[in-house]
């Protein structure tokens, strides 16, 4: 098996925990006074997190939010949901960061959001911190924070501490050609890569990971990252299912469900937590497709970026009740 087994300590990961707002309205930006949904629990690690121990998994969240009322229910989200918080540290003067997301005609998204001026900017390494990555046997990075000077450390360092116990590392890519050209991004990037296992980009995320462009052809892109050190790619394919290559030649491919689309806000984080939550629960690479698969595409048929995340009984129900695009 690619990743650590469960047994031995929880999947951590390192990040921001958000409160957001959604606009109900169709329409460009926030210039005008516009009804919002929320707030909901949110921030892209925590997203994945939850799905994680929703699964089934044992997880642990390392993060900052504020001494407030949108602090107070992301923690108690966490922890109904089975997540470690005691790494969760809570700022007594910033608030916790808010992300507000509005809808465009062509289906984009306009997004304002107060994440690293917030409580979420005040993210340090703690005795409670400490015990955590001591004890984990997983730790998932988000590619966008390579680029933060102040979490890149910390996942530098709790990367080296979890593989040095034998544990496993994943990557969700998830940034921008842009960061990528950033040479000190790049570096951090390349880092990162080295050390993961599993790697879980959504579609040309991959050719971002391996430096290489869409011109250059899927296959020669993981080939490189194989040789750079990662065992297993899963690549999240929208509406086109997901596909999973491993170092060894095996390639596993698996339908998207028929859904109409809510909100897409965390369905890839949502993937992520269950096919990492599932990899390490010893499921064969089907089955962490097709749990994936049902986490995303459930979660896009709610309002709120955690509304959606399913227990696996709840992805089981969802799996025979809902027909493939095939």
């Amino acid at each position: 098996m690619t990743l650590a087994a469960d047994s031995l300590g929880p999947t951590v990961c390192i990040g921001e925990i958000l409160t957001e707002f959604v606009a109900t309205t169709i329409g460009s930006g926030f210039g005008e006074p516009i009804p919002l949904m929320g707030p909901y629990p949110s921030g892209a690690p925590a997203i994945f997190i939850d799905q994680c121990a929703r699964f089934g998994g044992s997880a642990a969240m390392i993060g900052a939010v504020g001494n407030d009322e949108f602090g107070r229910m992301n923690i108690e989200r966490l922890r109904r949901d089975n997540v470690d918080v005691s790494g969760i540290g809570i700022d007594p003067e910033l608030p916790t960061g808010t992300a507000f997301v509005r809808y465009r005609p062509d289906g984009d998204r306009d997004f304002v959001f107060n994440m690293w001026t917030s409580a979420a900017g005040s993210l340090a390494w703690t005795d409670a911190v400490d015990a955590i990555v001591a004890r984990a046997g997983h730790l998932h990075v988000m590619g966008t924070l390579l680029g933060n000077a102040t979490v890149w450390p910390m996942i530098e360092c709790a990367a080296e501490i979890i593989s040095n116990r034998g544990g496993s590392i994943s990557l969700d890519p998830n940034m921008r050609k842009e960061l990528r050209a950033d040479p000190t991004t790049s570096a951090r990037v390349a880092t990162m890569i080295a050390m993961s296992d599993l790697l879980l980009p959504s579609g040309d995320e991959i050719f971002v990971a391996a430096g290489l462009s869409p011109d250059e052809g899927e296959e020669t892109a993981i080939k490189h990252l194989f040789r750079l050190g990662v065992s297993e790619i899963a690549i999240k394919r929208g509406r086109h299912g997901s596909s999973c290559h491993e170092a060894d030649g095996t390639l596993t491919r698996v339908p998207a469900f028929r859904v109409k689309e809510t909100d897409p806000t965390g369905a890839g984080d949502c993937f992520g937590g269950a096919y990492v939550a599932a990899r390490r629960l010893g499921m064969s690479t089907r089955q962490c497709l097709t749990y994936a698969n049902a986490a995303g595409a459930r979660n896009v048929t709610f309002r709120g970026p955690m509304e959606g995340i399913g227990t696996r009984q709840e992805l089981d129900r969802f799996i025979q009740e809902t027909e493939l695009s095939l």
